[in-house]
């Protein structure tokens, strides 16, 4: 399928939502006070190039990223095919395959470390309702929904017989089931599922805690795909007040949430609104995450979106350039998000009656889409994604 022709944009977050899905565990280990204990001790070592892993994986570096959790499945393997060390590396390589968008490579990886803590867990281990996240999320994004459908319902269950252990891994599940019916366009099934979400976490954290923030995130992105933007503005609004008071005004969350709500400016026309929110975005993600993270990449995208929307296209260009250029060098010439930037590349393009430019970008972009056979579209700013 095509990637979607109208939209110049994607969003930080699928659709807007905050999803808490795919997780990298990272294990704390007992404390040593001996150097060469450390040094010498295989839990130690596999905690070190774990965490090691995880880290450099949220700074972006995915090439770097990828050599210590591989060599970090090596070191749990050290401790037995049934280890829950090797469940734990198993799923944080599989994800991050997955956020290259390589799900075939993914997959085996979700699926081994959900057999592994089948059988160590107990079911009521939120280790366990983490794996059905994940590989439900994979089903998800292939558009493979009865599959996704069926885990997410597993994970509900499971996180409800936890819930005194972890009560919000049920608003979690609630989420990610909620948002798979968001995507199929069953939106009198996800509000529900949302609101119920909305309230656990108001329960147990508090009205003020970021938890609630992400909630009212996702209710707000719901509306929105729904063009009810009167009733996701102030759901927009709280979320983004909750995240900066809580968090300070340069958390990446907090530029998510700003993000948020200038898409939905963007999609009233209200331009002015939307402009300094989109660089304000941009500027907190360029000072917490660098100037060539993959998240950056999106920032950039969403400001050439705005620009183009107002035919400021020469403005737009160098962003879609920049925006590109950190993508394939981050993700891969072949991952999908760079296929949604070239399409928004070809229709800036267009615009600028570049016809043999925009073709070319065009094509590139089908071609990376059918390679990864994920069988739908990537997110754009107005909502219409899957």
């Amino acid at each position: 399928m095509p990637v979607q022709k109208k939209n110049v944009s994607c969003l930080l977050s699928r659709a807007g939502l905050w999803l808490l899905v795919l997780v990298l565990a990272l294990r704390p280990g007992t404390c040593q006070s001996d150097p060469q204990a450390l040094l010498s001790s295989p839990t130690s070592r596999w905690e070190s190039t774990n965490a090691a892993g995880v880290a450099t994986y949220k700074e972006g570096n995915y090439a770097e990223a990828e050599k210590l959790l591989r060599s970090a499945v090596g070191e749990a393997l050290q401790f037995g095919s049934r280890s829950p060390r090797l469940a734990t590396s198993l799923n944080n390589l599989g994800a991050l395959y997955f956020t290259q968008g390589n799900f075939a490579q993914a997959e085996p990886l979700f699926q081994q470390a959900l057999v592994i803590r089948q059988e160590i867990l107990d079911q009521e281990d939120p280790d366990l309702a983490q794996s059905l996240n994940n590989l439900a999320r994979l089903y998800h994004d292939q558009g493979k929904y009865a599959e996704a459908e069926s885990l997410y319902w597993r994970s509900l269950i499971l996180a409800q017989k936890g819930a005194g252990r972890q009560p919000n891994a049920v608003a979690v599940s609630l989420d990610n089931l909620a948002d798979l019916y968001r995507a199929q366009q069953k939106y009198a099934q996800a509000e529900p599922l949302f609101s119920q979400a909305l309230a656990i976490r108001e329960r147990v954290f508090g009205r003020q805690h970021p938890e609630v923030a992400i909630s009212l995130n996702n209710l707000g992105a719901l509306y929105f795909v729904q063009g009810k933007y009167r009733e996701a503005e102030p759901l927009y609004q709280r979320a983004q007040s909750i995240l900066e008071k809580s968090l300070g005004p340069d958390h990446p969350d907090v530029a998510a949430s700003l993000n948020n709500l200038a898409a939905l400016y963007r999609k009233q026309k209200k331009y002015a609104d939307a402009e300094p929110l989109y660089e304000r975005t941009l500027a907190i993600l360029e000072k917490a995450l660098g100037n060539e993270h993959p998240k950056v990449a999106i920032g950039l995208n969403n400001l050439a979106a705005l620009y183009y929307s107002q035919g400021k296209y020469l403005q737009a260009e160098p962003l879609c350039q920049r925006a590109l250029t950190i993508q394939e060098r981050t993700l891969g010439r072949d991952h999908p998000a760079v296929a949604l930037t070239l399409d928004n590349y070809a229709v800036l393009l267009q615009g600028m009656n570049r016809v043999t430019e925009a073709s070319d970008m065009r094509v590139r972009a089908s071609a990376i889409l059918s390679k990864s056979n994920t069988g739908k579209q990537v997110p754009s700013p107005d909502g219409k994604s899957n």
